[in-house]
């Protein structure tokens, strides 16, 4: 097992096409790993080893791989970068202890590398930004460290250079001297010394005394100012031609933290955070950050990065609050699609468990010596929706089982079956994001589907006040059935939590407190059915304050159904109305299309909220706007802007819809039920 403080956790995030596959593969191959360079153009990569990423040329899922340089170990989890996929790069970024943003020179600061930077730094993680494809025609590497340095902080210095050709790289770390398009390499040594020694006050009160800083006490306040956030390294490299893979490997080796240096993972129980100490010896703490199938066997694989303890073959792993151990079985290491055993996973490693069905996402693994939750990234939630049916019948349970295995894979694939419409609904983050997974599920699964768009998500509430009677009375020979209620109704606060506020106000006796599970019970049918429109209903205060019983034909079934139908007479005095959900959309487009975009906006019953001009020409445009409204946005999106728009886009909030909208829905729900 390797040694804690000689390992490195190194996670590649920044927007797709950035070029952090290649950059991975180059460090593979530098370091030894690998004998044969390979490329995304003919598919053997080490790191885009299955047959979707393979056929589209991305990253789907994030990949783990691992070398060696420098006596150190480096587990390096290569993540993809296009929007539609950035939950496996949110769930990639706990396990590691430096988050390396690579940056395309070409293509400059874009959506998800401002995403995933937020994210990481966010996650307390040590940030390092590389600027890969130095080399191409277009870039201007100057202006794109300012607009760097402008996003993200002075604190983004230059550790090393570009020489004036682009084929070799310039230290500026120990080096003071040499020649750069970029900027003056003496300049660029004084400004990232300045920002390191800032993270030690003794080493600080030298210099500005006039001292000058040794270089052999560099490295250990290196290490610190990393953590500590007061410096990020930028750096250089061209992945295809393995310009700066070197001197990158040399800074994770000798600046990077350990796991023993980084900040520690954190677990929450109820008010409760407990710090895990990085402790090759104490009891064992993993999070499970990686679920994936492999394409040929199917077999589960679940990736676990290791905070504490060790695990091998004999531990006897618990999983979040469950009492019953596993067996982990042979630990594996991956490089790309390939595994094989070790002998285990030491404190600070990433280690990979093979069938163990019980394992997701998210996951605490112990020995029992630890509780809680992890504290995770936010993960967006799956707005983009189709309806599916199998293609051919006798494929449900065939359906139901790529589905299930699907959505282990994906923290931002999701599926559900509506309750009114009887839909089998799949959401994801956007059109690319459920195309591929349908891809997946033929291909790999052999199971085809239809699809259509399914029903808008719309809630059911009140707007008024008003009392609600039922009694219900059933006399069938022997005994019978009697319950009688009154309750009362009014409007709670928009988004509620819990949706149905709800008081038990009798006095008196006059409905004995036996009944009132029963009453709940036929109140909450109606909250999942509604009343008007067959949607659930939220943001409602109820209060039973009278009713009767009989001591001999009440029952809980005559209570529920005096409930039921006192609670759907309320509602239907009270103003019924329908509310929409609201989406916040965040859409990238040239320039040039802004216009188009918020007129379209505009046209959609949306509200244009901010804007943010890009490198590039690019802008950014803030909305919120229906649900109902940009159901189908994405063939707008790519006519307006001729393919160069992207968007993403989650729940906000709901809204009340407007009349003519919510009467051609009410129309649409009673001819539905008519027909039925």
């Amino acid at each position: 097992m390797a040694n804690t403080k000689d390992l490195r956790n190194v996670v590649l995030l920044g927007h797709g096409g950035a070029g952090k596959t290649s950059l991975a593969e180059a460090l593979l191959h530098k370091s030894g790993a690998i004998n044969r360079l390979g490329s995304i153009d003919d598919k053997s990569t080490t790191g885009d080893f299955d047959d979707e990423e393979k056929q589209r040329g991305h990253s789907i899922y994030s990949s783990l791989m691992c070398f060696n340089h420098g006596g150190k170990t480096i587990n390096l989890i290569d993540t993809p970068g296009y929007p539609d996929f950035i939950g496996a790069a949110l769930m990639s970024i706990p396990a590691g202890d430096t988050a390396v943003i690579v940056i395309s020179a070409s293509s400059g600061i874009e959506i998800n590398t401002r995403k995933l930077f937020a994210a990481a730094t966010q996650a307390n993680k040590a940030r390092i930004i590389v600027i890969n494809k130095i080399d191409a025609e277009n870039a201007d590497l100057k202006e794109l460290v300012g607009q760097i340095q402008e996003t993200f902080g002075s604190q983004c210095r230059c550790a090393n250079l570009p020489s004036e050709d682009k084929r070799s790289i310039i230290d500026c770390i120990l080096n003071s001297s040499g020649q750069s398009s970029v900027m003056d390499v003496a300049q660029a040594h004084t400004e990232l010394l300045e920002s390191i020694i800032e993270a030690d006050d003794a080493l600080m009160e030298s210099y500005l005394g006039g001292e000058e800083i040794s270089s052999d006490k560099i490295p250990s306040v290196f290490v610190k100012a990393l953590v500590s956030g007061t410096v990020i390294p930028i750096v250089f490299t061209n992945a295809r031609a393995e310009v700066g893979v070197v001197e990158l490997m040399d800074l994770l080796t000798a600046y990077a933290p350990s796991p023993e240096e980084a900040a520690p993972a954190v677990l929450t129980e109820g008010e409760n955070k407990v710090e895990i100490k990085a402790d090759p010896n104490g009891p064992l703490a993993g999070l499970v950050f990686r679920v994936g199938f492999d394409n040929r066997s199917n077999m589960k694989y679940a990736a676990i990065r290791i905070f504490s303890g060790k695990l091998d073959s004999g531990t006897q792993l618990l999983v979040n609050d469950a009492r019953k151990p596993l067996r982990p079985g042979h630990p594996l290491k991956m490089q790309g699609g390939e595994t094989r055993e070790v002998e285990g996973g030491s404190c600070g490693d990433i280690i990979t468990l093979a069938k163990l069905d019980e394992l997701a996402h998210g996951d605490l693994v112990h020995d029992g010596k630890f509780s809680g939750k992890f504290v995770l990234p936010t993960i967006p939630k799956p707005m983009f929706s189709l309806a599916l049916e199998p293609a051919s019948r006798g494929d449900e349970s065939r359906l139901s089982a790529a589905l299930e295995k699907l959505c282990c894979e994906d923290v931002c694939f999701k599926v559900s079956r509506d309750t009114q419409t009887k839909e089998l609904v799949i959401n994801g983050l956007g059109d690319l994001h459920l195309r591929i997974m349908l891809a997946k599920m033929e291909n790999r699964y052999k199971v085809s589907v239809n699809t259509k768009p399914p029903k808008i998500p719309y809630r059911e509430t009140i707007t008024g006040k008003a009392d609600g009677h039922y009694r219900h009375k059933k006399q069938t020979g022997g005994a019978g059935q009697f319950g009688e209620v009154y309750l009362r109704v009014e409007p709670a606060e928009r988004d509620s939590d819990p949706s149905l506020i709800y008081s038990w106000d009798i006095f008196g006796g006059t409905i004995p407190g036996q009944y009132e599970p029963a009453i709940l019970k036929g109140i909450n049918d109606v909250m999942e059915s509604g009343v008007v429109a067959g949607f659930p209903m939220q943001d409602i205060k109820v209060s039973v304050y009278d009713g009767k019983y009989h001591p001999v034909d009440s029952k809980e079934v005559a209570f529920r159904t005096a409930g039921k139908g006192a609670f759907i007479d309320a509602v239907e005095k009270a103003k019924p109305a329908l509310l929409e959900p609201i989406v916040n959309m965040e859409i990238t487009v040239p320039a040039d299309n802004m216009g188009d975009i918020t007129g379209d906006m505009a046209s959609r019953r949306g509200r244009v909220t901010g804007q943010e001009m890009l490198p590039g020409n690019m802008i950014m445009i803030f909305a919120q706007v229906p649900l109902s409204e940009v159901a189908n946005y994405n063939s707008q999106l790519k006519s307006v802007t001729g393919g160069q728009g992207s968007y993403s886009m989650e729940l906000s909030h709901y809204e009340p819809t407007p009349p003519n909208i919510q009467q051609q829905v009410i129309a649409q729900y009673k001819k539905v039920k008519e027909v039925e």
